[in-house]
């Protein structure tokens, strides 16, 4: 089953959710040193993925880019509305903007990175699923001390999580025909430095220290796909 491995982790990201959600009524002290914690921990993350970079001015260029492109279809705002859009649809239970705000959160890090691509990819040519399986653990554990501080709107990143690698894994083999090993591990290497500085500002806004609208930053991944077949068709890599 191509899609086992991405269907795991999508449950686990709900199933961590819920977990999270047993642990709701911590004190609020305690929470909101929690959510300093995962701040801090994002950051780190960030920063060891961004550093992985091999060209690093590709990051720069994508980032700018992608903000232009971002701030003018104001993506971060369509993310929230649609989180909003699903507070109203429950009822509004949790307290105001903590659904949107768990979602697009929650979205940002559990699809931005290398693991996602190179996972769905093995699972679509290979038929394995260990590595979407092992992130899908991280993922789990991740979303379990999210939603502890963000909310029931973590459980909603499992959405995205699954068409995005779903799609991925049923189309890995046009994939790999399509583009050369080269250019598609050089993307990977490139794409994931640059979704590690938006993990960054992910991990910044959650400490409180930014208001970064780090959505908005998403289509400098397209950016990075745009200049990395550049540079390979120009034989720069």
């Amino acid at each position: 089953m191509v899609l086992l491995g991405t269907l795991i982790n999508a449950v686990l990201i709900v199933a961590g959710t819920l977990i999270g959600r047993a642990l709701r009524n911590i004190p609020e002290k305690m929470k909101e040193t929690v959510l300093y914690v995962i701040g801090l921990a994002v950051v780190v993350l960030g920063l060891q993925m961004g550093i992985e970079s091999e060209n690093f001015v590709v990051v720069i260029i994508s980032l700018v880019f992608g903000a232009v492109i971002g701030e003018w279809i104001d993506l971060d705002k369509k993310l929230n509305s649609f989180g909003h859009w699903i507070e109203v649809k429950m009822g509004a239970k949790e307290s105001k903007g903590s659904i949107a705000q768990g979602f697009v959160t929650a979205t940002l890090i559990f699809v931005i990175g290398a693991m996602g691509i190179i996972g769905a990819l093995e699972s679509g040519l290979a038929n394995e699923h260990g590595v979407l399986i092992s992130k899908g653990l991280i993922d789990g554990f991740t979303s379990i001390i999210l939603a502890s501080t963000l909310g029931i709107g973590v459980l909603l990143a499992a959405i995205p999580v699954f068409v995005y690698q779903g799609l991925i894994a049923l189309f890995a083999t046009q994939i790999s025909l399509l583009i050369p090993e080269a250019a598609l591990d050089m993307f990977i290497t490139e794409m994931s430095a640059t979704g590690g500085v938006m993990i960054v500002a992910i991990g910044l806004n959650l400490m409180g220290v930014t208001k970064m609208r780090v959505a908005n930053l998403l289509p400098g991944v397209l950016v990075v796909a745009i200049i990395v077949t550049v540079m390979f068709k120009l034989n720069l890599g």
